[in-house]
């Protein structure tokens, strides 16, 4: 089997993984709806992922707080996991199964929303963070990858984009994070 890199081949491959997210409309517009109620009500949005994740919590937190496309006031986003200090605190003295559990114990209200990213659905901290987020109080909406694993089950809003490749599920997650912003924009 060939495995010479083809654009053209990445590209089929992106568009139909992307494919698979048209059957999930009804959730997605839910949970993208829910965070922008959330916000609306002066509420704030909680975001937490590994790796490649955390870059694209990293990204949506600053489209959120910052802007998208249009002026319009800043929203109350935290990426979790992104101090240094406290990450290192929090993983040294808990475990790195807490880096994003203790930061929703210690930061998230009743109202809020928590959005868990994991595209294995497995990764410990991601579960353990919906699990807190749960049990105060936070809507939790997880954009997920595989078949969403432990992690779906502690979602109020599970977004399972199916498939075993990363990069296709890392892709198919930015189009969930520039349409949340899209919808958190539109209220304006």
């Amino acid at each position: 089997m060939d495995h010479t890199p083809s654009l053209s081949n990445l590209v089929a491959a992106s568009k139909s993984s992307l494919d698979q997210l048209l059957p999930l409309e009804p959730e997605i517009n839910a949970a993208a709806n829910m965070v922008a109620e959330c916000l609306a009500s002066g509420s704030k949005v909680l975001i937490a992922g590994n790796g490649g994740s955390a870059s694209q919590a990293m990204h949506f937190a600053g489209e959120i707080i910052g802007r998208f496309r249009s002026n319009r006031r800043p929203y109350p986003c935290i990426c979790l996991g992104t101090d240094p200090a406290a990450a290192t605190c929090i993983t040294n003295d808990f475990g790195v199964e807490a880096l994003f559990a203790r930061q929703v114990e210690g930061l998230g209200q009743p109202g809020d929303v928590f959005i868990g990213l994991t595209t294995s659905g497995t990764s410990s901290n991601v579960v353990a963070a919906l699990k807190v987020a749960r049990e105060k109080g936070l809507v939790t909406i997880g954009w997920l990858g595989r078949d969403g694993g432990l992690a779906k089950e502690h979602c109020d809003h599970p977004i399972v984009v199916p498939g075993e490749d990363t990069a296709r599920i890392q892709e198919a997650h930015l189009i969930l994070l520039h349409y949340f912003a899209e919808v958190v924009e539109a209220m304006g």
